[in-house]
């Protein structure tokens, strides 16, 4: 379970965050969206603890984790996986190496243990023959499932995600939603995804947290937030034609 409470965020005496409580769903994909400047990514590293706060409670299981020491931060940290925006892989390192690099850092496998954990997960996120290529020599689609990869190896409790579609064709970026509902599932992780694509929310959405001028402005699930009654939201919503041929589907269907 992760929880916020009262959560303020500045820089300097800019306010980015303001009083944001939210309860994400366990075992299920929880969406925050925005426009640019919205505050998702800053959330998004309160949470992980990139950032400090400077008010409220940041909650692991009733844990408050934004006051632990770095210690007791850490041991909650092997419980996390996070894939960045644009994969933040190693450059120099191969495919093989980047997967490992989290069984390296915190566990006391043998190398042939950790090697058959990182097939699995290259397996998982269908990749195969890549081990030994660096990222320079894959696609930005492949780049992506690797981060995946590398973010699922420790089984982690905890799976975030930023602008995770972002940069990718429209095929890639379907495959990567689908990716990422797939392991939610099956490894029952409590996943947290900032996007501004309304494709990802309404494919894989299970809760959706709508940020404005860096407050929580709505909450509910993909299925609420065609009908929702709140203006920025709609004007953030509608903005996309998918959304809109699913709304006028929906009103077309409801009239017949």
């Amino acid at each position: 379970m992760i929880q916020l409470e009262n959560l303020y965020k500045s820089f300097g005496h800019t306010e980015v965050l303001r009083n944001i409580s939210v309860f994400f769903e366990e075992k299920k994909t929880n969406l925050i969206i925005g426009q640019s400047g919205s505050g998702k990514t800053v959330l998004l590293k309160c949470i992980i603890g990139l950032l400090s706060i400077d008010q409220g409670e940041i909650l692991y299981d009733d844990i408050v984790f934004n006051k632990l020491n770095f210690k007791k931060k850490k041991e909650i940290r092997k419980n996390i996986g996070m894939v960045f925006q644009g994969g933040a892989l190693f450059d120099s390192e191969t495919v093989e190496q980047n997967v490992k690099f989290p069984l390296d850092m915190f566990t006391d496998m043998t190398e042939e243990e950790k090697i058959h954990r990182v097939n699995e997960c290259l397996e998982r996120v269908n990749i195969v023959n890549a081990n030994q290529l660096y990222p320079a020599e894959i696609s930005g689609g492949m780049q992506k499932r690797v981060a995946i990869a590398r973010a699922v190896v420790l089984n982690p409790k905890y799976l975030f995600f930023d602008e995770p579609i972002s940069g990718l064709d429209p095929k890639s970026a379907i495959r990567i939603d689908r990716l990422i509902r797939e392991l939610t599932r099956d490894f029952e992780t409590t996943t947290i995804i900032n996007t501004h694509d309304m494709n990802s929310v309404m494919e894989i959405g299970d809760k959706v947290i709508f940020l404005h001028e860096g407050q929580k402005w709505w909450e509910g699930s993909r299925h609420d937030i065609l009908d929702a009654d709140n203006q920025e939201l709609n004007d953030f919503v509608f903005a996309t034609n998918l959304a809109k041929t699913v709304r006028d589907l929906r009103k077309s269907g409801q009239s017949s």
